[in-house]
């Protein structure tokens, strides 16, 4: 663990000064309205032409956690699981009652950081741009899922602190569909779209989002935080999705 956060440059933290941030940082999210992709999203339907248009759903996905069993017990206490506290859109996935503070280098911390389940296989942070320059972290954009070569961080929680020794992302946006939906606008698993979204103040078109087809998925777009503010999300009057042609790019993704 003095390895891991000497690699980081945050040897010198007080850990009973992290301990005490921790536990207040979880005593106000708590009591405060939680930060998550669904908490204040509209539901939008799409333009697509055709009079059974599936409904589009696009949310911004907030910086959040994904654990591992072994490192939720880790950041919690021993048997801790996972406490649902508000349902995701898609079926299966929630927001945790838990959060955890990240730490970067030189001591540049986040607190209040969601955590969001099921548990996974291997643990990932996903920040938007904007919270990787407040890390002090340069995190690429990736996949989820795609972690090799990412850089990590620290996560503290009330009951101990796991070092990641990779792990940190921006989360590249996509889209959830299931087969019918992905019949009716002609795209499959693992095909590029793009999603216009027109605002009075601030229209904006985002190319390459990853086509997820899942037979359980509703239609939906992940975009992160800065995404949804560039676009003022908020106040869109259109969305829709529109096909992208395949380009060669897409192979570096």
């Amino acid at each position: 663990m003095n390895a891991a956060l000497n690699k980081l440059d945050t040897s010198d933290i007080d850990p009973s000064r992290i301990e005490a941030l921790v536990r207040s940082a979880i005593s106000r999210a708590l009591t405060q309205p939680m930060v998550a992709s669904q908490a204040n999203t509209p539901s939008l339907e799409s333009i697509a032409s055709g009079p059974v248009a599936p409904k589009l759903v696009v949310s911004i996905s907030a910086r959040h956690v994904h654990l591992t069993d072994e490192h939720v017990e880790k950041l919690f206490g021993k048997g801790k699981k996972l406490t649902p506290e508000k349902d995701l859109y898609q079926d299966g996935f929630f927001a945790a009652a838990e959060t955890v503070m990240i730490v970067g280098p030189r001591r540049r911390m986040i607190p209040n950081v969601r955590v969001l389940g099921p548990t996974r296989k291997a643990s990932q942070v996903e920040l938007a741009f904007t919270d990787t320059i407040s890390l002090g972290i340069d995190a690429p954009v990736r996949h989820s899922g795609d972690i090799k070569g990412t850089p990590g961080c620290v996560l503290v929680g009330p009951a101990g602190a796991v070092e990641l020794e990779e792990g940190v992302i921006r989360a590249a946006r996509h889209v959830h569909i299931n087969p019918r939906d992905c019949a009716f606008y002609g795209v499959k698993n693992g095909d590029f779209v793009g999603l216009k979204v027109k605002s009075p103040q601030c229209s904006v078109t985002f190319d390459d989002l990853l086509v997820r087809e899942d037979p359980n998925a509703k239609l939906e777009v992940h975009i992160d935080t800065d995404e949804g503010n560039a676009c003022d999300l908020d106040h869109a009057t259109v969305i829709e999705l529109i096909r992208q042609e395949p380009c060669k790019c897409h192979d570096k993704h």
